[in-house]
């Protein structure tokens, strides 16, 4: 596999944090990626979806975009998915019915 010198300098300057910081953030642009390829959906769906621009849906999709929990629960939400799974004694946390359209009540908008 071919590295750039410039890059792999680079990473070895970031902290570990930083570095699964980073990791973290591709996996979940990625986990949604996955989602919508799965339903056939545009990012351009997505963002009308989720009632975003599609600049904004861009910046998360990035995989450099610092999601919050409640932008998180609003995702797995309107996609009806988890995007996160933690472990709470090996058992996935269940989802609210999924809406028929997105809807910015829900009950992670609060969060």
């Amino acid at each position: 596999m071919k590295t750039n010198r410039i890059m792999d300098e680079i990473r070895s300057t970031i902290s570990p944090e930083m570095k699964m910081q980073m990791e973290m953030s591709v996996a979940i642009a990625n986990r949604i990626y996955d989602i919508l390829e799965e339903r056939g959906m545009s990012q351009r769906d997505f963002a009308r979806l989720m009632g975003k621009s599609e600049n904004e849906v861009s910046r998360w999709l990035s995989g450099t975009h610092n999601l919050t929990m409640a932008t998180l629960c609003k995702i797995a939400i309107a996609l009806g998915q988890n995007i996160v799974t933690v472990p709470k004694h090996e058992e996935e946390m269940p989802l609210p019915n999924h809406p028929s359209s997105y809807n910015t009540s829900s009950p992670c908008s609060n969060m």
